[in-house]
């Protein structure tokens, strides 16, 4: 085994508008203590961010109250948490030094409003219409613009880029949604 700590993080994407599921895909040396796990969350729109202790090697489920952005009725009615690019940060003893870093972006609700547009769509067991192929299309467009922002983000590193991209997308699948399930 290694003699130092290879970090990880998986923030798999999820329907849940409640939660951010992180996953710690870490590889710990054997040899080496694993002191002070922390994770460090910036929300989209925060100036400061959320430091939490977590347990080395396990799933951390972030919700409104954990990330300071819910204050009450945490025991009974979460809310959601919005789409955007989180700075996640994680580190363990020395933690200014042994650490990983990820741009998150969630577009959670905007895919709720994509697949409401789907159920909208009066498909059947047989060859759609040309209107329901149109529609399909478009979606499928303003589906991909979703991934690509995301992409950009986590991926191209172009935060700027990627939220530009991500908020078109979602005011067309909004304009979609006004237009289809009324």
């Amino acid at each position: 085994m290694a003699n130092k700590h290879i970090l990880s993080l998986d923030i798999p994407d999820t329907l849940n508008k409640q939660i951010l599921r992180v996953v710690d895909t870490s590889v710990y040396s054997d040899t080496l203590p694993v002191e002070c796990p922390r994770l460090q969350v910036l929300t989209p729109g925060a100036t400061e961010d959320v430091t939490l202790e977590v347990t080395a090697g396990t799933d951390i489920i972030l919700t409104a109250c954990s990330l300071g952005l819910q204050t009450s009725n945490c025991d009974t009615l979460l809310s959601d948490l919005p789409d955007g690019v989180y700075a996640i940060r994680y580190s363990v003893s020395p933690n200014d030094k042994v650490y990983v870093e990820y741009n998150h972006m969630r577009i959670t609700a905007a895919l709720k409003t994509y697949y409401d547009i789907l159920c909208s769509i009066n498909l059947s067991g047989c060859e759609p219409t040309k209107e329901q192929k149109d529609r399909l299309h478009e979606l499928r467009l303003w589906k991909t613009m979703l991934e690509a922002a995301k992409s950009k983000v986590e991926y191209c590193h172009k935060i700027d880029e990627g939220t530009a991209m991500y908020n078109y997308a979602l005011s067309r699948l909004q304009k979609l949604s006004c237009t289809y399930c009324n």
